[in-house]
């Protein structure tokens, strides 16, 4: 696999809270409307859909979940009541029975909606279009993947030469009638004959690893299981590789249990050979919480361990295996790091010289080399220094003696060429406005392919190769080719427009956002799609989104990207400014967009749907806490909501680095402050009742379990029985055979969108333009 899925691999690992749900669709990158009386079908009068949805929702009988008032915990001397904790085990009678009962009700409110039968058809026509990734070299061949519009999922195809025929080379859809089974986490050995792949079911995080010989096209008989966030390590001898696994452990493992990941260990496993001769490698069972993270280094001679406890920062180790010899008990390891205080990614080595990306001593990330054999931190040089302004993103090593350098330039992406002997800038990529989505290239070849797309961009691949090539002058641009465009029947670019603003939030820091609308001469108060995410140092950039553009369409809206904090678009210092204590400045950003947008005239109050899912469905909740005043609609998918008890379940115990620690008492307040299950209310008023609330999860989510949205919905549900001030429907969906996002099919994905489309269309009163 290219360096930089290599990269986005690791990052996986330490953001193993979301994969982040992007706008209207989870696979890819995105009031009332004043009408008057309009006649349905049968000619009869129909009231405008904001209005008839409110009605629809005085009608319903919410599911009432019972209340345990016996639980009770105690925190830093301050009782919590939990009365919906029976709602955290999956398996029991009455939780099934409600989440059955909730469906009940938001399926027909959506599904029977007429317009979701022309929005699905819309979507399924707009989104069948050829999606391609870079092609990546692997020994003599190519390979790269493919979806031809409606696969449930992407295929693999080789090639022998760039213009050769491609073939299939793994089909992930002959795996399952359903599309449920997906590809993840694969990496060929080194001379490109072998390949280790993960297949992932119904969404969970669990992986089986297989591997496949490139020539026949077979599989091994060995099935690696037990893994989860893990990609195959390989030797360079090509016989085997490292991996992390988790204990077996009594109950189920297939995605919908609770159960907290612990105690991963690191194995070395030989092709050919079952599992349970794989050799043990490393453990530290005094560290439970740790994740392991192993890399072989480009020239094979060392091993690399990176550490992690939470979404940032970790340790680094290294053995030589040379020195190791054969691979039969446990590697000594030299340690090179030993706080958790940073992050590091490894780029190449020449020799004992490591080049790592690093935020140490350097928010917006350098480059350093570290001498294996003088491994203290004071013997480190900088290669590349830190930028001023931008934020290094990635790097990868190509062509022997370069380095690629992936730059964050307010929130756009900037590509650059250094030079791995002393750091030198040598040269850029030129780049219109929007985001580099895939790399591919590797430091023993002189090819690499990069996947550029925007909002109004759907991808082009460009291609460019070292060899016989006469570098730009200093400051010049590189001249790469265009490989493959991608075209789009019936897409017309120039009929929009994309502006990136900046605002002002609570304190007064400026924040940039991107808003995507038809072009018009003057501004009209229009139906706004808001989307946010704000954790984890995860930048949301310009991308490609049909169901983003379909809202366009449909309803002459517009779409509204802040970048608030939380995120990595301004480094460390962007991350640092929304996590821990500081988490309410992500919340009062997203608010503050929403204000920026109504007071310059964009939309109103009530035209604004919110929508953000995983970190992202937190920050949806808690607004509609805080602020249910700002929003007509809200939309939280796979949210954390119960932030007391995040901690608990599955790989929970991992985003403390970004919301703090409950055994630390200022933590525990600051978590009760915004926790948007233990600050449900009553509604006072009708201006003060909530927004029309979609909350979506799945049945096989082991990233963000399902029981945040149930037990949330459960409180809301409860503050409002008795309140003649909520109108709008609060409704929880719960899709089955689904997890948090990670290789949802296509149909899903379509799906998904459509209820959001339809749940915006009912409720904000819109009026559909096609």
């Amino acid at each position: 696999m290219h360096k930089l899925a290599t990269s986005l691999i690791v990052r996986s690992c330490r953001a193993v809270l979301t994969q982040r749900s992007p706008p209207l669709q989870v696979a890819a990158k995105s009031g009332l409307f004043s009408s008057a009386l309009r006649r349905t079908q049968f000619g009869r009068l129909a009231m405008p859909e904001a209005a008839a949805a409110a009605a629809e929702a005085r009608q319903f009988v919410y599911p009432a979940a019972r209340r345990d008032e016996s639980v009770v915990e105690e925190f830093h001397g301050v009782k919590i009541a939990d009365p919906y904790r029976w709602l955290e085990d999956p398996d029991a009678e009455e939780t099934q029975a409600y989440v059955e009962k909730q469906n009940e009700i938001s399926k027909p409110f959506l599904d029977t909606c007429p317009e979701w039968k022309k929005l699905n058809e819309k979507l399924r026509k707009r989104w069948n279009y050829p999606k391609y990734s870079c092609p990546f070299k692997h020994g003599n061949k190519y390979f790269f993947f493919m979806n031809t519009g409606l696969q449930n999922q992407d295929v693999l195809y080789v090639q022998d030469k760039l213009d050769g025929e491609p073939k299939v080379f793994l089909d992930p859809n002959t795996l399952s009638t359903d599309g449920t089974i997906a590809l993840v986490g694969s990496r060929f050995s080194d001379d490109g004959k072998l390949y280790a792949y993960g297949l992932s079911q119904s969404g969970s995080d669990w992986t089986k690893l297989k591997i496949r010989n490139v020539e026949t096209g077979e599989d091994f008989p060995e099935t690696i299981e037990h893994t989860k966030f893990v990609t195959a390590s390989w030797t360079k001898d090509n016989k085997g590789f490292f991996y992390a696994r988790y204990p077996v452990v009594a109950g189920k493992a297939d995605g919908s249990e609770t159960a907290a990941n612990e105690n991963q260990k690191l194995y070395y496993h030989r092709v050919g050979e079952s599992q349970d001769k794989d050799v043990l490698i490393a453990e530290f069972p005094e560290e439970p919480s740790w994740r392991l993270m192993p890399e072989v280094s480009d020239c094979g001679k060392y091993l690399m361990l990176f550490i992690m406890k939470g979404c940032k920062d970790m340790l680094l180790y290294f053995s030589n295996l040379e020195k190791a010899g054969t691979l039969e008990s446990k590697l000594d390891f030299v340690k090179v790091v030993t706080e958790f205080d940073s992050d590091y990614d490894y780029v190449t080595n020449e020799g004992n010289i490591f080049s790592f990306r690093t935020n140490k001593g350097a928010p917006n990330y350098r480059i350093v080399n570290i001498d294996f054999e003088q491994p203290e931190m004071e013997h480190w040089k900088t290669l590349v220094p830190e930028h001023p302004k931008n934020v290094l993103d990635w790097t990868t090593c190509v062509n022997k003696d370069r380095i690629v350098l992936g730059y964050i330039d307010d929130v756009k992406s900037l590509l650059v060429v250094h030079s791995l002997a002393d750091g030198s800038f040598v040269s850029k990529f030129p780049l219109e406005i929007g985001t580099v989505a895939g790399f591919s290239g590797k430091k023993k070849y002189s090819e690499i392919f990069y996947h550029f797309v925007s909002f109004l961009t759907p991808g082009i691949i460009y291609h460019y190769d070292f060899e016989g090539k006469t570098e730009a002058a200093a400051g010049g641009a590189m001249e790469p080719t265009v490989f493959r465009e991608v075209k789009i029947e019936d897409f017309d670019n120039s009929r929009y427009a994309v502006e990136q603003i900046f605002y002002h939030s609570k304190d007064g820091e400026k924040v940039p956002m991107f808003i995507v609308q038809r072009k018009q001469e003057k501004k009209e108060h229009k139906p706004c799609l808001l989307y946010g995410y704000g954790g984890f140092n995860i930048c949301v950039q310009p991308s490609f989104s049909i169901t983003g553009l379909v809202f366009i369409d449909s309803f002459d809206g517009i779409l509204a990207y802040p970048n608030i904090r939380g995120g990595g678009e301004y480094g460390e210092r962007w991350h640092n400014a929304g996590r821990l204590l500081k988490k309410q400045n992500v919340f009062d950003d997203f608010q503050h967009a929403a204000q920026y947008l109504v007071e310059h005239g964009y939309t109103t109050h009530d035209k604004i749907a919110i929508q953000g899912g995983s970190n992202g469905g937190l920050l949806v909740g808690a607004c509609i806490n805080q602020r249910p005043d700002l929003f007509g609609a809200a939309i939280a998918q796979v949210g954390v909501m119960d932030m007391l008890r995040f901690h608990k379940f599955t790989i929970g115990r991992a985003w403390v680095s970004d919301y703090g620690d409950m055994n630390e008492k200022e933590h525990f307040e600051n978590l009760l402050r915004y926790s948007p299950l233990h600050n449900v209310r009553t509604p006072t008023s009708e201006k003060d009742q909530y927004p029309a609330t979609l909350v979506l999860t799945a049945d096989h989510d082991d990233r963000v379990s399902p029981l945040h949205s149930l037990k949330f919905v459960a409180a809301l549900h409860d503050a409002i029985k008795d309140s003649e001030h909520q109108k709008n429907p609060l409704l929880l969906r719960v899709y089955s055979k689904a997890g948090h996002g990670m290789g949802k099919p296509t149909a899903k994905k379509i799906e998904e969108a459509t209820d959001i489309l339809t749940f915006m269309y009912k409720t904000l009163g819109l009026k559909l333009s096609f």
